[in-house]
Parts: C-alpha cells; structure tokens; sequence
C-alpha cells in the first residue's frame, strides 16, 4: 500500500487520512482486473481494521477464490524496533515510520478474526515461506 499512496501524492494528491483509504481502493481495483484474468494476487496490507478485511473477502467471494491470510509478527519488540531503526524502502516522498508510530499502529489493530497463518519474523526465512508454502498448499 505505502508505494501506492507515496505515487498519488507525488501526483498532486494531498496527504491525509483519505489517500490511505484510496490506496486500498486502487489496490483492490487493480487485483480485481487481475482476478478477472484468473491470475493469483497477493495484497501486502497492514489491514488494521475489519473493514479492510472485508474488503478482501467480497473480492475474493465475488471471484469465487480463496482468500488467505498470513499475518507476519515480530515476538521480540528489541529486535522490531531495531529492524524499524535500520530499514530503508525508499519510497520516494514516502518517510519511514517511527517505532512511536508502530507502536500506536499496533494499539488500534483490530484482532483477526479470519483463520490465517502467523509467522514470527524472528524465525529464520527459509522456514517462514516453507510454513507460509504448506499453508498455501493446505488451503488453495
């Protein structure tokens, strides 16, 4: 989401709370033509709130696909707050988030309801997609 919303600012959009929204608007828009081709889509979403879950599930429903979510944690908040410190997407007019920010982002998450998997970036890679591959496999 954070490239779609950083390009529609660099468009002329002004920052705020809408263009978020739009993000997910435009995202949706764009899996939808991509569903409709019969192709798989993955969405990389915080989706802190139901609505945004929901969001997917009628995407998914009203292309009669699986929908899968994976949620992807980090269980030790020294070593998350030292990956934050550290990382750089270089998203043009896009600035990192602060672990103040993190933490206020966690506060208002919305507790999933869906069944999903849950990775713990802690763990190494190579057993993350291995667990992320059977989820797939078990549920698709």
């Amino acid at each position: 989401m954070d490239p779609i919303e950083a390009a529609m600012w660099r468009a002329g959009v002004p920052r705020s709370r809408t263009t978020g929204l739009a993000a997910y608007a435009v995202t949706e828009a764009v899996a939808d033509g991509v569903l409709a081709l019969g192709q798989t889509v993955i969405v990389d979403a915080v989706n802190a709130v139901e609505e945004a879950r929901g969001q997917w599930r009628s995407l998914a429903s009203r292309h009669g696909v699986p929908l899968v979510f994976i949620e992807v944690v980090c269980s030790d908040p020294t070593v998350h707050r030292r990956r934050l410190g550290s990382r750089s997407r270089d998203i043009e007019g896009f600035s990192e988030r602060s672990w103040e920010a993190v933490e206020r982002r966690r506060a208002e998450f919305a507790p999933l309801v869906d069944d999903r998997l849950v990775l713990d970036s802690v763990v190494d890679l190579q057993s993350n997609v291995a667990a992320a591959l059977g989820f797939l496999a078990a549920v698709t």
